[in-house]
């Protein structure tokens, strides 16, 4: 794959043949929260080489689109948005950053249109790139990683939010799931020191952040010399303030008890767990590499839900998995029913390329695929709005994040419910947690009235 991909560097580099003083730069960013946050920092260290953010890739000297490949879709955007930059301003430089940057196929295909593939954790390199000289960028990057840590998460980021911040406390994937690429795009895991995470939570803070998320592939996954998950939540609960913390994705396999304590015991970590199940048939997950059966999750569901009753739970799950039946799928529409989720992310599986289940034969067909996602879907939709009937006429805390077209206030509960405003008061209310009472529910959303303290 080095060898591969250093070809590929000099022969774009050659190709393209135009390069030149690198002052402006635009950042496309496809994918996860994960890559919002790592665009949040690629954003200000790109900044701090004195270099400007536009909001147009047209006059741009430097387009860098950061990469998503868990999906096709997300896949085949890329290659458009290259076609179309590549009409529209033939003298960008074009980076290629995140999930697909170490993909060899996708390098080969692009080859001759984009300038550099470059993974998100060698950003620091950037720099030889901007003086016109190639470099070896490190393909096997664990050993570097594992020693070193990731040092681009030491770079302070460019939030795009004034009052809601990603704080990574890690990087990369142990478990490979079997449909999962993201063990090969991000490699293994490294965490951040809980020292570095505790310092960054106080600064935000500090400066008047209401929200703070925590991101990793498996934030409870997560280890730091003495410190796992549950003693850093633990830890930053005590931070004097009020804030929210959320945090995303939980793995079933690393949800403990002592970590269900935590989030019971204190109203600043949100009462909303995602816990993906993927499948509610034992055999898929077994083929999928989970390592839980479908009797441990829904154990884990009852203990989450009995320690702190009002926890909202939303979910990932893949319709079609390679050989799936339909009484497979039928179990995982039991799963369904029996768990009320209040949101599920509902997949239409797609091979991944390097990963386990693309050896597989993809025998549902698409349409079958569909179908089964619509029928996910509508029960999803009635659990969803059984769970909001439960909030009409109740007060909540809204955390106001903007205005809709209509000029109505919106924002989200602590449940991570999606809550707008019918009338609110004069002056700014974004970035500010207010008190609302639920006057509408629907399947994905509630309304209701501002009520002054």
């Amino acid at each position: 794959m080095k060898k591969l991909a250093n070809k590929n560097i000099k022969k774009t580099l050659s190709v393209a043949g135009h390069q030149r003083a690198l002052k402006t730069y635009y950042l496309i960013t496809i994918g996860c929260q994960m890559n919002q946050s790592d665009s949040e920092r690629l954003a200000a260290f790109l900044d701090g080489q004195g270099m400007r953010q536009l909001n147009s890739w047209l006059k741009s000297s430097l387009v860098i689109i950061n990469t998503c490949g868990v999906r096709q879709m997300a896949e085949d955007r890329v290659y458009g948005l290259i076609n179309q930059i590549r009409k529209e301003n033939i003298r960008a430089q074009i980076v290629i950053t995140g999930c697909l940057s170490r993909r060899p196929d996708v390098q080969k295909r692009l080859a001759g249109k984009v300038d550099l593939f470059l993974p998100i954790n060698e950003m620091l390199e950037l720099p030889n790139f901007f003086d016109g000289r190639i470099f070896q960028p490190y393909f096997s990057l664990d050993e570097v990683r594992l020693k070193q840590g990731e040092r681009y998460l030491q770079i302070d980021p460019k939030h795009n939010s004034r009052f809601s911040a990603y704080v990574p406390i890690g990087n990369g994937c142990n478990n490979f799931c079997s449909y999962c690429v993201v063990p090969y795009a991000r490699g293994r895991e490294v965490y951040r020191s809980a020292a570095d995470i505790i310092r960054e939570v106080k600064s935000l803070v500090g400066s008047g952040y209401q929200e703070i998320i925590l991101l990793a592939q498996n934030v409870n996954s997560y280890r730091s010399r003495d410190y796992d998950f549950s003693k850093l939540l633990a830890r930053l609960i005590k931070i004097p303030g009020k804030f929210w913390l959320r945090f995303s994705s939980s793995h079933p396999k690393d949800m403990s008890s002592e970590l269900i304590k935590i989030i019971a015991s204190s109203d600043k970590i949100c009462s909303h767990l995602h816990l993906a199940v993927q499948s509610g048939d034992d055999k898929i997950l077994r083929a999928m590499n989970r390592n839980y059966t479908v009797a441990q999750y829904k154990r884990l569901i009852k203990q989450v839900r009995v320690a702190r009753p009002e926890i909202a739970i939303t979910t990932d799950v893949i319709v079609g998995f390679p050989g799936e039946t339909k009484a497979q799928f039928e179990n995982t529409k039991k799963l369904f029913r029996e768990m009320d989720f209040d949101l599920a992310y509902i997949a239409q599986y797609s091979p991944r390329p390097g990963t386990v289940s693309a050896q597989m034969k993809d025998s549902v067909s698409q349409s079958e695929k569909k179908r089964r996602w619509q029928e996910l879907n509508s029960l999803l939709t009635k659990s969803a709005l059984k769970n909001n009937r439960a909030y009409l006429g109740r007060e909540v805390e809204v955390l106001i994040e903007g205005k809709n077209r209509r000029g109505q206030y919106y924002g989200q509960t602590s449940s991570y419910k999606n809550v707008s405003l019918n009338a609110a008061p004069a002056g700014d209310l974004v970035g500010k947690f207010v008190m609302v009472q639920i006057t509408k529910v629907f399947p994905f959303g509630l309304s209701g009235e501002f009520l002054s303290k």
